[in-house]
């Protein structure tokens, strides 16, 4: 396995995009840091910097739908990660299976561009 370099931002933190392996649904998109992904690596269990609150969250930690972390990618620029995961439950905290459930209007009317 080469070695690679990430690039986190200013922040010291990386995009990380979340898919169901078995399905390719895209569930969600948190950020992790180096911390949160050495613990992702080592426990399998995916861990992501909560921006709002500061610290570390293990997904699932409080609502028990945890992502079992198969595979993690990195796209060519090296700064988004992709995980593959298991997914117990649902992934949003709306209760919805993938955050991405709705969808913007590609209709070119007034209406669209006021959602933008």
């Amino acid at each position: 396995m080469e070695q690679v370099e990430l690039k986190f931002n200013e922040m010291g933190l990386i995009p990380a995009i979340v898919q169901d392996s078995d399905t390719k649904e895209v569930l969600m998109m948190a950020y992790m840091n180096k911390e949160s992904l050495m613990l992702t690596i080592r426990t399998k269990k995916a861990t992501y910097w909560s921006r709002s609150r500061k610290k570390l969250w293990v997904k699932g930690e409080t609502s028990g739908h945890f992502q079992e972390v198969e595979k993690i990618y990195y796209d060519c620029d090296a700064d988004t990660l992709l995980l593959m995961v298991q997914q117990t439950g649902a992934a949003c905290h709306t209760g919805s299976k993938s955050c991405f459930y709705r969808q913007l209007s590609m209709e070119g009317d007034n209406k669209s561009e006021q959602q933008v």
